[in-house]
């Protein structure tokens, strides 16, 4: 009976401690699985640039942006249609939502790259495109945004010497356009260089900016 108890003891012992190695084995497993699932911060900006088939193209460049969505915001019209926005009378913008992970890019960057995709000295439309949809404008949706757009469009200003047009508005309901307009210049590559050339946007972007105009 007593020869026996060391052999139990040491069958006892081995027991615990497989047990507790299973259990910061595990635990260390399941850290390691929600290190892995943790979601990525990421935040969103709204900018109207005339066509948003350009606009979503050029921000779709950038590393640290997500996703790019093009729709329609800053107007009275409900759920509206691209014919709707176009005839004008909606007060919408064609513009853009940029998702990005400001651990990579912040919102300055992004609006000091935005600002040299556009004319902002332009207040009829944006190239060949004309009306009240193709109006460029920073929808902001804090004080920190305003203040980096208020910045980037003085910086910009004086470095064009003249008044710009592109005002600082605050951020209104965005409506997703339809599905045909989403990466419309990945879907329809050929439409989309002959329409962006056509245009003129680029020979115009640097004529305006020069060396600082964004890669195109």
């Amino acid at each position: 009976m007593f020869t026996r108890r060391p052999a139990l003891l040491i069958a006892l012992t081995a027991g615990l401690l497989a047990g507790l190695i299973a259990f910061f084995s595990t635990s260390a497993t399941a850290e390691n699985l929600r290190a892995q699932d943790a979601p990525v911060r990421v935040a969103t900006a709204v900018f109207a640039g005339g066509c948003f088939w350009c606009v979503e193209a050029d921000f779709d460049k950038l590393d640290g942006v997500i996703d790019t969505v093009s729709g329609y915001t800053g107007g009275r019209t409900q759920r509206p249609t691209y014919q709707q926005v176009t005839r004008g009378g909606t007060g919408h913008y064609e513009a853009v939502k940029v998702t990005y992970d400001p651990a990579r890019i912040s919102y300055e960057q992004l609006a000091r790259y935005f600002i040299r995709t556009i004319d902002p000295i332009d207040a009829g439309g944006q190239f060949c495109d004309r009306g009240e949809s193709y109006r460029t404008a920073f929808f902001v949706a804090s004080e920190s945004e305003r203040r980096a757009a208020e910045a980037v469009l003085a910086a910009a200003a004086a470095e064009l010497r003249t008044e710009l047009v592109t005002p600082v508005l605050a951020a209104a309901e965005f409506w997703p356009a339809e599905a045909y307009h989403q990466d419309y210049y990945l879907k329809n590559p050929i439409r989309y260089d002959f329409y962006r050339k056509s245009c003129g946007r680029d020979d115009r972007l640097r004529a305006l900016w020069g060396n600082a105009q964004p890669g195109h």
